[in-house]
C-alpha cells in the first residue's frame, strides 16, 4: 500500500537506474544463485507458495529489483513498504486488504521495524494472508527477531562481479544511446566505471548518468578529467557499523595470519578508506600479534603496541604508515598458535573439570605457622646449576594437555626455547606438530 508521496506519477527525472529496472528475474543481471534455474526461489514462485523470503545484501545488489520481479511473476499486487515509515494500522490494513486480493508486501530495511510492527508481519506471515519479501543490508541472524528468521527462507545476495557490473553498465550505456544522447566511452573507462562501483549497480548507474548527461551540443566524448572529477570524492562501499565493516576487518586479521602481505595492504587500505579509526586498526594488530604470531616471534607485539602508541599521538593520514608497518610484521613473521591454543585449552579445563588442590609445597610460606601446616619441601629453581629442578607445579596435569609448541624449521623463539629445554630436562617438548 503506497503513502501520498507514492501514489502519484513521477513529476520529475526518473534515474537511470529505477529506469533500468528489471522486470522479471530473466532480465536480472547476476545472483543466479538465488534467481538462477531450479533455484529455491524459482521452485516457490513455479509452485505458487513464495511464503516469507528475507532478501540479504549490501546496498545496490538487486534486492528491491528481485522483490518487484516475483511479484509480476505470481501476478500479485505489489505493495512496498519501508520500515521506519509503516505503521501497525497500515500493516493490519493491509491484512484485511490481502483477505481479499493476492498481495505480496514488501518491506524495504526491514531489520528496523519495532517489536511491535514484526508483531503483525508475523501474524500475516504466519497465516499465509499475503506472500512476504524483506530486504535489509544486515545479517538476519543478528538484525531480525528469531521468530521472523525462523517462519522466513534466508537469501544472501552477493555484490556483482566486475564482469556483472560491466554488463550493467553497458546495458545503461546502450539505453542512453537509444534514447537520444550521444556517448563515448572507452573500453577501460566501462571497466572504470564497472570495479570503481563496488558490486553496486545503482551507484555504477548514477555514475554513468552523471557522466553522460546535461552537456551542451551534440555528441560527447568521456575524457579522464570527467572521469576523475566524477571519483573525486567517491567512496568505496563500507558500512562501519554492518557485516561489510566486520567482513573487511576479518579479511584484514586472516590475511595477516595467512602471511599474505598484499592482502594485508588491501585490506587495510579498504579500512584506511573508509574513515576506520586508526585505534581499533591498531587493536586488531595487537590481538593478532600475540594470537597468530605469538611465541614464534616475540617483537611482532612489541611493535603493534608501539603502532597502536603512535597512532594515538599521530593519526591520518600518517597513521596509515605505522598501521603498514605493524600490520606488515605480523603478516611476514613466523606463525605460532601456541599462546592462544594453550590459554583456551586452560580455560576450557578450569570451566568444566575438578578443580585441582594446590600442592603443599606450593603453597604460600612467607608467614609463621606456615611450616606447621607442612607449606614445605618447596625446590628453588635459581638454586640448581641447570636453573631447572623436577618437580610438580600441578596434580594429575599431563604434560602438554594445554602447551604445545608450534614451533617448525627456522631459527624462532619457540623454536630455540624448545632446543634449550629438551637439553636442559632431557625431555621432549609437546608439539602440536611432530616430524615423520
Amino acid at each position: 500500500m503506497s503513502d501520498l508521496f507514492d501514489s502519484g506519477p513521477p513529476m520529475g527525472h526518473t534515474p537511470l537506474a529505477a529506469t533500468l529496472r528489471p522486470q522479471t528475474l530473466d532480465d536480472v543481471i547476476g545472483q543466479s544463485a538465488v534467481v538462477g534455474p531450479n533455484t529455491i526461489l524459482r521452485r516457490r514462485i513455479a509452485a505458487r507458495a513464495l511464503g516469507s523470503v528475507i532478501l540479504y545484501g549490501p546496498p545496490g545488489v538487486g534486492k528491491t529489483t528481485i522483490a518487484r520481479a516475483v511479484g509480476a511473476m505470481l501476478g500479485k499486487e505489489f505493495c512496498q513498504l519501508h520500515a521506519t515509515r509503516a505503521t501497525v494500522a497500515e500493516l493490519r490494513k493491509l491484512a484485511d486488504a490481502a483477505r481479499i486480493k493476492p498481495m505480496l508486501i514488501f518491506v524495504d530495511e526491514v531489520h528496523r521495524f519495532s517489536s511491535t510492527q514484526a508483531d503483525d508481519l508475523l501474524s500475516i506471515c504466519e497465516n499465509g494472508t499475503a506472500d512476504f519479501i524483506g530486504a535489509t543490508t544486515g545479517n538476519p541472524y543478528h538484525t531480525l527477531t528469531p521468530a521472523l528468521v525462523s517462519r522466513s527462507v534466508i537469501l544472501q545476495l552477493e555484490p556483482m562481479t566486475l564482469e556483472e557490473m560491466e554488463q550493467v553498465v553497458r546495458r545503461g550505456l546502450a539505453h542512453l544511446r537509444a534514447t537520444g544522447a550521444d556517448i563515448t566511452m572507452s573500453d577501460a573507462q566501462i571497466r572504470l566505471v564497472a570495479g570503481r562501483s563496488g558490486g553496486d549497480a545503482r551507484r555504477a548507474l548514477t555514475t554513468l548518468e552523471s557522466l553522460a548527461l546535461g552537456h551542451e551540443g551534440g555528441a560527447v566524448t568521456i575524457t579522464e578529467d570527467m572521469m576523475e572529477e566524477a571519483y573525486a570524492a567517491a567512496a568505496v562501499n563500507h558500512d562501519r557499523s554492518g557485516d561489510q565493516h566486520y567482513d573487511i576487518v576479518s579479511a584484514f586479521v586472516k590475511s595477516m595470519r595467512g602471511s599474505d602481505p598484499d592482502a594485508t595492504l588491501y585490506w587495510l587500505a579498504r579500512l584506511i578508506h573508509a574513515g576506520e579509526d586508526p585505534r581499533y586498526i591498531a587493536r586488531r594488530i595487537m590481538i593478532h600479534a600475540s594470537e597468530d604470531v605469538g611465541l614464534a616471534d616475540n617483537s611482532a607485539l612489541q611493535t603493534a603496541v608501539a603502532a597502536a602508541t603512535a597512532v594515538e599521538k599521530i593519526g591520518y593520514p600518517e597513521a596509515r604508515i605505522i598501521l603498514s608497518h605493524a600490520a606488515l610484521h605480523v603478516a611476514r613473521a613466523p606463525k605460532s598458535n601456541s599462546a592462544c591454543r594453550g590459554i583456551s585449552l586452560a580455560l576450557s579445563a578450569v570451566t568444566s573439570e575438578p578443580v585441582k588442590t594446590v600442592p603443599k609445597h606450593l603453597r604460600d610460606a612467607h608467614y609463621k605457622g606456615a611450616q606447621a601446616l607442612g607449606h614445605v619441601g618447596y625446590q628453588f629453581p635459581h638454586a640448581d646449576p641447570r636453573g631447572w629442578v623436577q618437580q610438580d607445579y600441578a596434580p594429575d596435569l599431563a604434560r602438554g594437555k594445554f602447551y604445545q609448541s608450534d614451533a617448525r624449521d627456522g631459527g624462532t623463539f619457540e623454536k630455540r626455547a624448545d632446543t634449550y629445554w629438551e637439553q636442559v630436562t632431557g625431555t621432549p617438548t609437546p608439539r602440536i606438530f611432530s616430524k615423520p
